[in-house]
């Protein structure tokens, strides 16, 4: 990875004309956050990554396919670079009292873009933990999908590193069988997903307007989104309200939300360690 003085360098040539740093950017583990500043007085927003090249990468990607549905604002992409990646610099605003209204309705407007598979064209990530998504393969099963790629894969990346108890293994493995008729009765067509919508992951813009940052993104059920918003502090009530009203979910999507924080639960047991684990046991457990 280069240092920041050559990211600097790079981004100066882009814009043609000098850039200085305005200050650091708090909320990010994975990568570091600088605003800078353009001679003229135009702002940018730079996020620095580490040893893996594939993050930022990935990271545009995902921001692009969100804009391209034209549903909900995310930072424009201005620039990819060697370990880095510059954006539009939105600044944030005054929580408007209709937000949460609002953010629902776009967000279902975002669901509704489709493809004919679930995954994504390439694998990503899920903060640094490698998200596979079947790229080129033709798989129309959700719950094949999220057993395969989803849980499975999680379950194993945490026997590989020891942090999976007999619990944990006994309690999501038994999932495995279970899973097609836990879905039974939500099955949709792909929708496209952030992937990673915990309240550290959308931000309020200048003018009100929700803006989504930090994606996973791939084409998924729609209520994996909205599980992940049950977690780490959750969104307010109005804004399943409003979700039901502009695309009401399947029967019964509440009992299905533990399935879907397992993803993230134990995702966030791989990256941080075994303050999770009790946690995932139970989720699963739930179901069986």
């Amino acid at each position: 990875m280069q240092s920041f003085e050559h990211i600097l360098e790079e981004v100066a040539r882009w814009a043609g004309e000098p850039v200085t740093p305005a200050g650091r950017v708090g909320g990010g583990s994975i990568a570091g956050a600088h605003r800078l500043l353009s001679n003229s007085g135009r702002p940018f927003f730079v996020k620095t990554y580490g040893g893996n090249p594939a993050l930022h990468r990935c990271e545009a990607n995902g921001l692009r396919e969100i804009a391209a549905s034209g549903s909900i604002r995310v930072p424009e992409v201005l620039l990819e670079g060697n370990g880095f990646l510059l954006m539009e610099f939105i600044p944030g605003g005054e929580l408007p009292p209709d937000f949460f209204h609002d953010f629902a309705r776009r967000l279902a407007g975002m669901h509704r873009h489709t493809r004919t598979h679930f995954g994504f064209y390439e694998d990503n990530f899920i903060g640094a933990t490698p998200q596979p998504n079947a790229p080129g393969g033709a798989e129309d099963n959700w719950a094949h999908f999220y057993w395969e790629e989803r849980l499975l894969f999680q379950l194993k990346l945490a026997e590989k590193q020891g942090l999976a108890s007999p619990k944990l293994i006994r309690n999501v493995g038994g999932l495995e069988s279970r899973l097609e008729n836990l879905l039974k009765g939500s099955e949709e067509p792909p929708a496209l997903l952030h992937g990673d919508l915990w309240r550290g992951n959308f931000m309020v813009a200048e003018n009100g307007d929700p803006v989504l940052i930090d994606p996973a993104v791939y084409y998924g059920h729609r209520e994996a989104d909205l599980g992940m918003t049950m977690l780490f502090g959750g969104f307010p009530g109005e804004f399943y309200d409003a979700y039901q009203e502009v695309w009401p979910m399947a029967p019964g999507w509440r009992e299905r939300m533990d399935l879907y924080k397992l993803y993230h639960v134990l995702n966030h047991l791989n990256l941080f360690g075994g303050s999770y684990l009790s946690q995932a046991e139970s989720l699963a457990l739930r179901y069986l």
